[in-house]
């Protein structure tokens, strides 16, 4: 197997009621690479995916796989796969019966349809489950059956539309690293599409997050979670703290932001300006009690517990509400009552004013 690279280049998909789910997007996907796109239901991913796919054509613009232009072609006519969020295994098929049915309809012979399915079955550790129906077998191994089923037919490209979010969490998190192993394996590039950030931050090698319609930001992980470019980003990959205000001073690559919360000084990546309206964005990881160039006095309200790390829920004196996250080091080192909560400004972040993601809008507005 082979994996093609994807390129969208001006897509936009506006539906005959005249709503736009995709807004004119331009998105370049490496053969071979795991990309996954992030973001809200509603946002518009699934629809790149279906358009890619070939189940939805766009209004403007071209699908390039491989350098070919995918106009016209229907689904069974490019090279790709999609797995659906309900797998959509045959019930009444055995496990080798499903793998098998892509093959069969493409007219491979009886040997060769057997060789190669078998040799599908031994790479996702299927062997033992081989005559047994979808409804014996664990939600595991019924995305390992859809998986081996995808890829008899060697697509070029396996479109992945949240085929995990029915799992439980634990098998959630078994199935992110099979996943990543399998797409290594056999090279071919994987397009997964999901609103959980667990999912894309582990599994990727690049992450889209995508917003109302559009691409917002393409980037490694690293980049997405540690450089957001967006306000919405910023508040929608991982948990953060974020106040409002107005830069007040530059200083070199980094600024003054005033807030109803206190000043405090952060990265300045967007180049903002004296007067400009702004976020200012502080991971719970990188609060602390050490003295820091920003500080704010707060109390202690309660505490969660999240297994590795407690979750330390925070009220400043100024009614800001905040999050600390401090490591579970089984001793009783909790901080309680009042204490003196510090940041420094390499972890802070400011960034233009714009639309945040809902739950950062609701936490916001407690503030």
């Amino acid at each position: 197997m082979q994996g093609q690279s994807v390129e969208l280049n001006g897509v936009e998909v506006t539906f005959p009621n005249g709503f736009t789910a995709v807004r004119p997007t331009s998105l370049s996907i490496r053969a071979g690479e795991f990309f996954s796109i992030l973001g809200p239901s509603g946002c518009g991913k699934t629809t790149i995916l279906r358009t890619i796919s070939g189940f939805i054509d766009p209004t403007a613009g071209v699908v390039l796989i491989g350098d070919e232009n995918q106009r016209g072609l229907s689904p069974n006519m490019r090279p790709t796969a999609l797995i659906f969020q309900n797998l959509a295994l045959f019930p009444l098929m055995s496990v080798r019966d499903n793998v098998a049915f892509g093959l069969e309809a493409r007219g491979m012979g009886r040997r060769a349809r057997r060789d190669k399915t078998e040799q599908l079955l031994s790479m996702l550790a299927l062997d033992d489950h081989a005559d047994k129906k979808p409804a014996e077998l664990s939600g595991g191994q019924r995305q390992r059956v859809a998986i081996a089923r995808a890829l008899a037919v060697e697509p070029a490209v396996l479109l992945l539309d949240e085929p995990l979010c029915a799992l439980d969490l634990k098998l959630r998190t078994h199935l992110r690293s099979e996943l990543r192993d399998i797409q290594q394996r056999t090279g071919v590039t994987f397009i997964y599409i999901t609103h959980d950030q667990g999912e894309a931050l582990t599994m990727s090698d690049r992450i889209a997050v995508m917003n109302a319609g559009r691409i917002e930001q393409v980037g490694t992980a690293d980049d997405v979670y540690s450089n957001p470019s967006s306000a919405f980003v910023a508040s929608f990959v991982g948990e953060t703290n974020q106040f409002k205000g107005r830069v007040s001073e530059l200083a070199g690559d980094d600024a003054y932001i005033d807030t109803s919360h206190g000043r405090f000084i952060g990265r300045n990546p967007a180049d903002l300006r004296v007067g400009d309206q702004a976020f200012v964005f502080i991971r719970p990881e990188h609060l602390g009690q050490s003295g820091c160039e920003n500080a704010m006095q707060a109390r202690v309200q309660r505490r969660t517990l999240e297994g590795p790390f407690v979750n330390v829920l925070l009220l400043s004196e100024t009614g800001a509400e905040l999050v600390m996250h401090v490591p579970n080091t089984g001793a009783d080192t909790n901080p309680t009552g009042a204490m003196q909560v510090s940041f420094s400004s390499k972890n802070t972040l400011i960034l233009p004013e714009g639309p945040l993601a809902r739950i950062g809008r609701e936490a916001l507005a407690a503030q």
